[in-house]
């Protein structure tokens, strides 16, 4: 809808694109000190997963180096990255999470 102004000049509403924010992945990277359990707690605590679902993704941390937890927005997967590793050093455990661009 254009509107004209009292000069005669017509503006156009001009539509901009608002291109979405960058998602972050959020990854637990494996140690040779963290239970296993302990990690399953963890990914069920802070990324709503189920049992079978934590137990997987443990698991692939265990074999693999590292497991991806969850795709968010920076602020909220910084957040997480937080939450985990203050947790981890309550319980003295040297689990380490970090969080990669997508």
């Amino acid at each position: 809808m254009a509107t004209r102004t009292r000069e005669g000049t017509v503006l156009e509403p001009r539509k901009t694109k608002l291109k979405p924010p960058p998602l972050f992945k959020v990854i637990l990277l494996n140690d040779d000190y963290t239970p296993m359990e302990f990690v399953v707690v963890v990914l069920q605590s802070f990324f709503a997963m189920n049992r079978e679902k934590a137990t997987q993704v443990m698991l692939k941390v265990h074999r693999e180096g590292m497991g991806v937890c969850g795709v968010y927005p920076r602020d909220i997967a910084t957040t997480k990255v937080e939450q985990v590793i203050s947790y981890a050093r309550k319980h003295q455990h040297p689990l380490q999470c970090v969080m990669e661009e997508t």
